[in-house]
């Protein structure tokens, strides 16, 4: 079992930047990857960035350049700094973690960003 727990979101106007966090307690050793995902009213859940347990990362197309996913030193946390937002990337953002030689996906419960003027 793992829990995570975001933080660092919040209202922030066009081309600012913030910072959101992600803690993983619980059996930290098995997670294999994380991730940030964000889901925009009336839209599915997307993944925004990912982070594998060597360090390797990916980003979708629309926050490449923009947004940077790492790992803190305890590798339990997970940070997502994002910068030059745009409106367009108000959404509840989720911490996600796969775990196990299963890959079981577990979820934070969710930090709002809101790009605004």
């Amino acid at each position: 079992q793992v829990q995570l727990a975001e933080s660092g979101g919040g209202l922030v106007q066009p081309e600012g930047s913030l910072r959101l966090s992600c803690a993983a307690s619980g059996s930290i050793f098995s997670i294999n990857a994380m991730g940030w995902y964000r889901q925009a009213a009336g839209k599915e859940r997307e993944l925004v960035a990912l982070i594998g347990r060597s360090g390797t990362t990916g980003y979708s197309d629309s926050v490449k350049g923009r947004f940077a996913i790492s790992r803190g030193n305890a590798q339990n946390t997970v940070y997502l700094q994002m910068n030059n937002l745009k409106p367009e990337d108000t959404a509840v953002y989720y911490c996600n973690a796969l775990v196990g030689s299963t890959m079981v996906s577990y979820w934070g419960q969710g930090t709002q960003v809101t790009v605004s003027s």
